[in-house]
């Protein structure tokens, strides 16, 4: 191969894990969530859920917003729709405040820093397509000592398009040459099965879905490992 490597990763979810934000949720509200017969867990995956929901429906309808105000507005609503029938008796806007401050200390998954690491030092040039702010996304890789440029982050607030819209992996696939091997790295089937569609080389880690669902997809990716070191390994096995 005469081009250069890329492994474009997303962030949220891939490379790091969401346990910080279930326990913030737990530490703030927990109790008063079990009281209702619902888990930190459950609620913390169906607001940021939600919130992804409206986050890529408003973004369809051409009227964008930055995804962390999103996740804010959406945390009485999702409470009541988990069946607590008085939300703003339930939490205060400022413990909604402190929960979402979860989702900003997030921590790198288990293997991401020896799945960067394999891929560097096999030659490859890391990339990171995320829907967070760049500040955000840069905190995760800064507080778990993992070099990753600023230059080397692409945010959808820079379009204004959110993924998975196919002009959303445009600006990333428009760094890189055609001779260049260019690979999208996901743990969101969605995710990854789009960035094949516009014309990246697809890797899929289970490590969150478990589950990949692939029937619903119907797009053959060249990579599906359990762990991120082993999806690293199989990207550059299959790039020689």
């Amino acid at each position: 191969m005469t081009g250069q490597k890329h492994v474009v990763f997303d962030v949220v979810g891939t490379c790091v894990s969401f346990d910080a934000f279930y326990n913030a949720i737990d530490k703030v509200i927990g109790q008063r969530l079990l009281a209702q017969n619902i888990t930190a867990r459950s609620f913390g995956f169906t607001w940021m859920t939600a919130a992804e929901l409206e986050f890529t429906f408003i973004s369809v309808s051409e009227r964008y917003k930055p995804y962390k105000g999103v996740l804010s507005a959406l945390f009485f609503r999702t409470l009541y729709m988990m069946g607590v029938e008085d939300p703003r008796a339930f939490a205060t806007e400022a413990e909604r405040d402190q929960c979402a401050q979860g989702y900003s200390e997030l921590e790198l998954r288990s293997g991401a820093k020896d799945c960067f690491a394999k891929l560097r030092d096999a030659g490859f040039t890391v990339w990171c397509l995320t829907s967070g702010d760049i500040k955000r996304v840069c905190g995760y890789f800064e507080r778990a000592g993992v070099d990753m440029p600023l230059e080397n982050v692409i945010t959808c607030d820079t379009a204004g398009v959110a993924k998975p819209a196919l002009a959303a992996y445009k600006p990333a696939l428009a760094k890189f040459k055609e001779e260049d091997a260019k690979w999208f790295a996901a743990a969101h089937m969605w995710d990854v099965t789009a960035a094949v569609k516009v014309g990246f080389r697809g890797a899929y880690c289970t490590t969150f879905e478990k589950e990949s669902c692939a029937e619903i997809f119907d797009t053959e990716l060249e990579v599906i490992e359990d762990t991120l070191p082993a999806m690293a390994d199989k990207i550059i096995a299959a790039s020689l």
